[in-house]
């Protein structure tokens, strides 16, 4: 009996930052690394375009995005889950 092999996608955890498309939301991801040269410790983002099929998430919410097969020219993660709410001001 064999197994097929588990699946390791990559998931990230990140903020919405726009929500104005349909079935996508843009998610920035921060991380703070080490610069190779000088050691100090410098800040870097990235943004990705999710799949969010129902419109579920909003500006400002943390989600998790997991990654996926490409769904458009942009989009390759789906938005999974959603990790905290945005605060309402």
């Amino acid at each position: 009996m064999t197994q097929a092999p588990l699946s390791r996608k990559r998931t990230l955890i990140g903020k919405v930052v726009s929500d104005k498309r349909s079935k996508t939301v843009t998610v920035l991801i921060e991380r703070r690394v080490k610069h190779d040269l000088y050691g100090k410790i410098v800040g870097k983002s990235s943004k990705f375009h999710a799949h969010d099929e129902k419109g579920e998430y909003k500006l400002g919410d943390l989600v998790e995005i997991t990654e996926s097969r490409p769904i458009s020219k942009t989009k390759n993660w789906i938005a999974t889950r959603l990790v905290e709410k945005a605060n309402l001001v």
